[in-house]
């Protein structure tokens, strides 16, 4: 599809200006083919992949639409998810930097209400929200959509996928019917096109080309290895490129919450992104990841669309994708504005076959690749020690030790001794990486963890599908019993009297926490399921409050119970026989 300038799309001065301010000139494929229909008024379908500039294809057309005179929501954005609103909405910010008096509104789960009324009544123009919290404001009566002129449906497969469909009927059948209405999605099942059939008049399609799939500045390779081995590999991998930002993608919230605990204690800076993690939560970590405080990623599929940060150098598919669209999904996260990137594949056994659809869908080569050996990451490592040590000789920076050094060669030490003897001692950190890989390829354990039978008999294993927040951290100072104490600042870590043999899920203590106190769910930190009971962290501030109003209410058919973690501890040390 033949590209075009911005200033030959018929667009406002204003918006010119702003797109100028962004740096850009030339419009992508997917922007040169819908904006000029969309500008015309008509109801558009797009497919497109995920990083060819979507956002500003419908987001440039409904800026200029809007009546800035007209204090009143006259576009709806409609995502699948909060990190996608907010990239949405921070895109259609800066489009709009010079068209005076137009503002958008960001408004999903997780953030105070009080802020969205404080937007909704100053007037916000271009709403940008995920379908339940649009649905909430409806029912509270604090959106109104008589004034909408257009709707669009920002990754509609996905939302779709979520469980938003019912939602997403309801609100485009309390828009007017004289509006615009627009579709965006990877790609167009049959659910998917009853809705355009039902919401939409006469919608001109705009899709790309297949080969348009993956990027190609974008290095794909994979590595057969034994799904125990993992860990070992992935270290290496990470040692050997040097890698200062990567995301890693794990198919399941316990993967990502176990891997992350491994790479910490490996010595890597890793933090973890998944669906059962707060808002709050959520938005910490990915503050202290495009940051840099956070070298690697650990996520689920939720992170894979709408999470947009500049020079991720690699991602690894730890666990194969289910079909090519989330794979090309996941290593779009790399390689962005035209920039190279890496993807990595770890494939296991009958996964290969898997890996030939997904080359086959996405129409690219992805090659097989050697796993590199210990002996090759100490090879780099020593050669990167040299060239730093020449680097810092070269610009003679550095502290000078003539008297230390006098004082050995008078003991007659040789130059070249005590030089090896400090490379000796400056190596005697042990490898983040550098176990053994096993040769046995028969284990089904996804990586090696030789403590876990021993955690898992002593009733410490309580890390599952439900956990949030941050890993527990190896303790420095004195022994506590494991989870009793809160790594998060400013949270204090609670025990409630109901497990997982209670059938409860984390969303459950949420609910009743924020339900009876009223306290933000923002102030609710990590929740680990247990078998009988479960450690909740809540904002030291509310501990009391808490306290309070849970203890002896019926929740889950049990009378609850809840004590700070620590004191229960400190009692059931008290009680052992000396």
């Amino acid at each position: 599809m033949q590209k075009k300038l911005f200033s030959e799309l018929g667009l406002a001065p204003e918006i010119l200006k702003g797109i100028e301010r962004m740096g850009f000139e030339e419009a992508s494929p997917i922007q040169s083919a819908a904006i000029p229909v969309l500008l015309e008024g008509a109801d558009v379908v797009g497919q497109s992949q995920t990083g060819s500039g979507k956002t500003a294809a419908f987001g440039i057309p409904a800026i200029q639409l809007v009546d800035a005179s007209l204090r009143a929501p006259q576009v709806l954005i409609l995502c699948p998810t909060r990190e996608l609103a907010v990239q949405v909405a921070e895109e259609i910010a800066k489009l709009a930097f010079f068209k005076r008096g137009v503002r958008e509104l960001p408004i999903y789960g997780g953030q105070s209400y009080e802020r969205q009324f404080r937007g909704l009544s100053a007037g916000a123009q271009i709403i940008i929200g995920t379908p339940g919290r649009v649905m909430d404001h409806l029912e509270r009566k604090s959106l109104k959509l008589d004034q909408i002129k257009m709707v669009i449906l920002d990754e509609a497969d996905r939302m779709l996928d979520m469980g938003f469909v019912d939602d997403i009927k309801t609100i485009l059948r309390q828009v007017p019917e004289e509006r615009q209405t627009v579709f965006f999605s990877a790609t167009i099942p049959r659910p998917i096109q009853e809705l355009i059939k039902t919401f939409t008049r006469e919608p001109v399609s705009v899709r790309m080309e297949a080969q348009a799939l993956t990027v190609p500045a974008i290095d794909q390779v994979y590595y057969e290895v034994d799904r125990r081995s993992k860990l070992e590999v992935l270290c290496r991998l990470i040692d050997l490129e040097d890698v200062k930002l990567a995301i890693i993608f794990c198919a399941t919230k316990m993967m990502v919450d176990e891997l992350t605990e491994h790479l910490i204690a490996r010595g890597y800076t890793a933090d973890k992104l998944h669906g059962d993690m707060t808002q709050a939560m959520r938005e910490r970590v990915m503050a202290r990841f495009r940051r840099r405080a956070v070298e690697i990623l650990v996520a689920t599929d939720v992170a894979a669309r709408g999470l947009d940060v500049d020079d991720i150098e690699v991602v690894f598919n730890f666990d194969l994708p289910h079909d090519g669209e989330d794979y090309v999904h996941r290593i779009g996260r790399t390689g962005r504005a035209g920039k190279g990137g890496k993807a990595v594949t770890f494939v296991a056994g009958r996964e290969i076959y898997r890996l030939e659809n997904i080359q086959r869908f996405t129409k690219s080569r992805i090659r097989r690749a050697k796993i590199p050996s210990a002996e090759e990451v100490e090879g780099k490592r020593a050669t990167a020690f040299a060239e730093a040590l020449r680097e810092t000789l070269q610009k003679g920076e550095y502290k000078r030790h003539d008297e230390l050094l006098d004082s050995l060669l008078e003991q007659n030490y040789s130059p070249t001794d005590i030089a090896s003897a400090l490379i000796h001692l400056l190596g005697e950190e042990k490898p983040r990486g550098g176990q053994a890989i096993p040769e046995d390829r028969s284990s089904s354990r996804n990586f090696p963890d030789p403590g876990a039978r021993e955690r898992r008999e002593r009733g410490r294993d309580d890390h599952d599908g439900g956990g949030r927040g941050r890993p527990e951290r190896p303790h420095t100072g004195p022994r506590e019993e494991a989870g009793t104490v809160s790594h998060e600042p400013g949270m204090v870590r609670l025990a409630f009297n109901v497990g997982r043999a209670h059938a409860v899920q984390p969303g459950d203590f949420v609910g009743v926490i924020a339900g009876v106190t009223a306290i933000p769910k923002g102030e609710i930190g990590a929740i680990h399921l247990q078998a009988t009971k479960t450690l909740v962290d809540v904002a030291e501030a509310r501990v009391d409050l808490v306290l309070k109003k849970l203890n002896g209410i019926q929740f889950k058919g049990r009378k609850l119970a809840v004590r700070p973690a620590a004191e229960g501890a400190k009692k059931s040390r008290a009680a052992r026989p000396a």
